[in-house]
């Protein structure tokens, strides 16, 4: 059971405004949040789910996106499949999506992840509205036929993949479910431009939003933030506000935060005002990261840099 009855939450709410008579009920001058929850094992949902319900409670505008790669491995495996995993040119390592795995994503992601999150949500007084990235064309982009990858050492071309990237988020149909007073839970697939769903990167996907929306987003994954030594949390990086330091970052991003990254500088190229990447098993994830924890990296970071660019 979660923290929060809806009762609970819709009088800290009344009792807010009470108090603070420059307390907007649509979260005011503050931006919105966007919450990436990730879908690996070892991250627990709880704890960002009663931290949304505090920010809602206290007129936050809050979208919730998530992942689930690790159920989708596990069913493919019940199933008797064996996920295949990729290398780009870049050295980003994801999941090859084929039809078959395309057929199990759909099945996973916006069907039961998202069902039961949703339900999550709403047992703890959130108002709580599920979404996959076809539904109302939210998410949509270009679908990727081939992708290049690198196997023994050789650059490929390897074909069939149903994925595709996001180049554009219907944002008046968030602003409009966020301006009635729900709170969506979005997920992947992404619509490809030949009308097909397609599988897109979770991260990706919060980071298109977070920078539609001009909002704040948080990623949450299973560790303090980016580390400097992978190894060696005491060797967080706590801001990336340069370009030399966002370059830091990048350099010390290894393996699956190496998209975190990436997606951080998509969200502030496309409008985000600030990305955090904290640590989601934490007893207040969300207001914690928003305070101060985790890796937090400005715009300025990407500003400073185009500005650079321009001045030669």
């Amino acid at each position: 059971m979660t923290g929060y009855t809806r009762e609970e939450l819709l009088a800290a709410h009344e009792q807010l405004v009470d108090n603070d008579a420059n307390l907007m009920t649509d979260g005011g001058t503050e931006p919105p949040v966007v919450v990436k929850i990730g879908g690996a094992k070892a991250v627990e949902p709880e704890g960002a789910v009663n931290d949304v319900a505090h920010l809602v409670a206290n007129g936050t505008d809050v979208v919730v996106v998530h992942g689930g790669s690790t159920a989708v491995d596990e069913t493919l495996e019940a199933l008797g499949e064996e996920p295949t995993y990729v290398e780009s040119p870049a050295g980003v390592s994801g999941r090859f999506t084929d039809e078959r795995t395309m057929e199990v994503f759909s099945m996973v992601m916006p069907g039961k992840l998202n069902t039961d999150l949703t339900a999550l949500f709403r047992e703890a007084g959130v108002d709580a509205l599920g979404l996959s990235g076809v539904d109302g064309g939210l998410l949509t982009g270009a679908r990727k036929s081939a992708v290049r990858v690198v196997e023994d050492g050789k650059k490929k071309i390897k074909r069939g993949d149903h994925s595709g990237k996001i180049t554009a988020v219907n944002t008046s149909l968030l602003e409009t479910l966020l301006g009635d007073g729900y709170t969506p839970i979005v997920t992947v697939p992404m619509l490809a431009d030949d009308g097909v769903p397609v599988n897109a990167d979770a991260d990706r996907a919060a980071a298109a939003v977070a920078g539609a929306l001009g909002a704040r987003l948080v990623v949450l994954t299973d560790v303090k933030g980016v580390y400097e030594d992978p190894d060696d949390e005491s060797t967080l990086i706590e801001t990336a506000d340069t370009p030399s330091e966002l370059a830091a970052l990048e350099d010390a991003a290894e393996g699956f935060m190496t998209k975190k990254v990436m997606a951080t500088k998509e969200a502030l190229d496309g409008g985000a005002a600030e990305v955090v990447v904290a640590d989601a098993n934490l007893n207040d994830p969300i207001v914690t990261a928003l305070n101060g924890g985790g890796t937090h990296v400005s715009p300025g970071a990407l500003v400073a840099e185009e500005a650079a660019g321009e001045a030669k």
